[in-house]
């Protein structure tokens, strides 16, 4: 039982850490306004990248084109008609806007 217990907690600490590093990235509200506003005077066509879950804190495949925010260190793609805000550095996910 205590093997069990352990394990339990460490499956919660780790889910924790993960929960944690998402959180680290904050878009502050004048960046997500700008972002919005930008994305929506340079409306982009949909694609389609199957597998690929739009969560916060996955990474898009290179063959997913970012795009510019003038002004934000962020890149845009839109997928599966859905605009998301990408960390250029590392491709990652950091918010979905709805």
């Amino acid at each position: 039982m205590k093997k069990n217990l352990a394990a339990v907690a460490a499956v919660l600490l780790l889910a924790g850490v993960g929960a944690a590093a998402a959180e680290d990235v904050v878009i502050q509200p004048e960046q997500e306004t700008v972002i919005k506003e930008y994305v929506k005077k340079q409306p982009l066509a949909s694609v389609k990248v199957p597998g690929v879950e739009l969560n916060i804190g996955t990474a898009l495949p290179d063959t997913v084109e970012l795009h510019e925010v003038p002004n934000v260190k962020y890149r845009y793609a839109v997928i599966d008609n859905r605009t998301v805000i990408v960390d250029p550095g590392t491709r990652k996910i950091v918010k979905v806007i709805e």
